[in-house]
C-alpha cells in the first residue's frame, strides 16, 4: 500500500490569502480606534460585531464575531486576528476552539484538526470578510 506524503503548506497561497484579508478589513477599519472599543459592521449577508484588542504602531489585534440567531444550538463564530499593517497582511491567531493554530496537524489527530486547519480558518476568515465590504458601520461606545 502506498504512504501518503505529509502535508506541505503552499505558503505563497497563505501569504496571498493573508493579503486579501488585510484588503478586505482596511475597507472598514476605522482610522482612530480606541483600545476596546466596539464596533458593528451590518451589510448585505449578515452582522459583525468587532472589538479592538490591542493597538501597536505596526500591529493591531481584533476580535470579529458573527452573531447568528440560534445560540441555544450553535456557538457564536469568533477569530482573534492580527493585522500586520507593515507587512500588509491579516492572520487568524485563534479561533472558537483553538487557542493557537500551528502551520501543520499531523492527521489524524485527538482533536480531528486538518492538516491545514491555519489555512482553513483564514479562508474563514476571509467569508466572514466578505459580509463586511457592502456594509453599514453602526458605532458602540
Amino acid at each position: 500500500m502506498p504512504r501518503k506524503s505529509r502535508y506541505q503548506p503552499n505558503v505563497s497561497d497563505f501569504l496571498a490569502l493573508c493579503g486579501r484579508n488585510y484588503g478586505y478589513m482596511m475597507k472598514w477599519l476605522p482610522l482612530n480606534i480606541s483600545l476596546g472599543q466596539s464596533w458593528v459592521l451590518e451589510g448585505e449577508f449578515g452582522v459583525l460585531q468587532l472589538r479592538m484588542i490591542e493597538n501597536t504602531k505596526y500591529t493591531q489585534l481584533v476580535e470579529i464575531a458573527r452573531p447568528v440567531d440560534i445560540i441555544d444550538f450553535v456557538n457564536i463564530p469568533k477569530v482573534l486576528v492580527r493585522i500586520y499593517h507593515d507587512a500588509k497582511l491579516a492572520e487568524v491567531l485563534t479561533g472558537q476552539q483553538i487557542y493557537q493554530l500551528r502551520p501543520v496537524y499531523d492527521y489524524p489527530n485527538p482533536r480531528m484538526y486538518h492538516s491545514d486547519e491555519k489555512y482553513q480558518v483564514n479562508a474563514f476568515l476571509e467569508e466572514l470578510l466578505k459580509i463586511g465590504c457592502q456594509h453599514r458601520l453602526v458605532r458602540h461606545p
